[in-house]
């Protein structure tokens, strides 16, 4: 009988989209094949205090919880610092007396968004224990959080933005008139103001004056010192799925069709609870020829970041034009029940169990190919 191979699932984490991101862990803990896969739950609290699974799985869903194996449940009985093992490729972990605890991972999915987990921190602890894990590297994961850098890799590659400008929370600090006249000259009214890094459209806001801008930066540099700021623009958003490593494949679009647009944009509230103000419909009803366009601008995008192992792409479609339009690239897109990405690959014919399974193929698959590279030294 083949050895399941050991899954740490690690989720929670310091930034603002903690409880999506254990939302998005129990739903990979759900569907994951348990044929296949043992699963080590490992939490890490707000305070960035990491957890071993018996003090993880009570952050996770009853559901979530009712599926673990009381093998994993027992294998570890107090919380952990996790920290690479220098003399063996894995994570080590030490009990509350020091002393080693648990079996080594096979491979780690960290189930993270937003700083702390989504932007390259992470996956630098996991690229020095030479472990294999999901999803983008450093690179892509901190290029693919700020973005500002995004933005500029994006125009590198000839893609079609929205005007944006942007400045440091000092800079605001320093001289609002004078940054709010950057922002009206270049872009005008309305406009959107957003931590720079950030996602789930925390700390998001609409200016529509000079008043209402300095209440909106207020608000985002609560949550990041680096702000951009986005002209409006009246589009359908449009989402695009990316599975894959250096030839990646393209979901069926999908479309979030808004109802009530009394809130300007689709905030935290519409993209993770059922309000009955928004669907999100899959495939977007849009042509062939747009399908195809709007497939390929979302590998280029991916490509754009050294992305690997999964993506969503945001597009904007004006109204006005029907310009299509990239917004931002998520390398660790939500993973929820509601979530567009598990959706659009479902609608594309890849169930959510299948898609896990392919992610994992493709985190082993780049490990394997990193470890052909020489180790060079000074």
């Amino acid at each position: 009988m083949t050895k399941k191979l050991r899954v740490g699932v690690v989720f929670g984490g310091k930034s603002g989209e903690h409880e999506i991101s254990a939302r998005s862990a129990a739903s990979v803990i759900e569907a994951i094949d348990k044929k296949k896969y043992d699963v080590v739950p490992i939490a890490i609290s707000r305070e960035g205090k990491w957890l071993g699974p018996a003090h993880a799985i009570p952050h996770l869903s009853q559901s979530a919880r009712a599926l673990l194996s009381s093998r994993t449940t027992s294998s570890l009985k107090h919380d952990v610092a996790i920290l690479p093992d220098p003399t063996q490729r894995g994570l080590i972990s030490f009990d509350a007396n020091g002393s080693g605890a648990a079996e080594p991972l096979d491979l780690v999915f960290p189930v993270l968004h937003g700083p702390f987990g989504e932007d390259g921190t992470i996956q630098g602890l996991l690229e020095m224990a030479n472990v294999p894990y999901v999803g983008g590297g450093v690179l892509a994961s901190s290029c693919g959080m700020d973005k500002v850098a995004m933005k500029s890799l994006f125009l590198q590659a000839g893609l079609p933005l929205c005007r944006y400008t942007w400045f440091l929370r000092k800079h605001w600090e320093a001289d609002r008139q004078g940054v709010t006249r950057k922002v009206s000259r270049e872009l005008g009214w309305p406009c959107f103001v957003k931590p720079a890094n950030l996602g789930s459209s925390l700390g998001v806001s609409k200016a529509t004056g000079k008043s209402s801008l300095a209440r909106a930066v207020d608000l985002a540099a609560q949550y990041d010192r680096k702000i951009i700021v986005e002209e409006a623009v009246d589009a359908r958003e449009i989402e695009c799925a990316v599975l894959g490593n250096d030839e990646p494949n393209a979901s069926l679009p999908g479309e979030y069709v808004v109802h009530d647009k009394s809130a300007g944009f689709l905030d935290y509230t519409e993209k993770y609870t059922q309000t009955g103000h928004v669907d999100f419909v899959v495939p977007a009803p849009v042509s062939k020829a747009l399908t195809s366009r709007i497939q390929r601008m979302a590998i280029r995008a991916f490509q754009a970041i050294d992305g690997a192992g999964l993506a969503r792409v945001d597009f904007f479609l004006a109204r006005d034009r029907g310009k299509l339009l990239v917004n931002e690239i998520n390398t660790m897109p939500g993973l929820t029940e509601v979530s567009g990405f598990p959706k659009m690959w479902a609608a594309s014919g890849l169930s959510y169990t299948a898609m896990l399974d392919r992610l994992i193929e493709l985190a082993l698959e780049r490990h394997r190919e990193k470890s052909l590279n020489k180790t060079t030294r000074a």
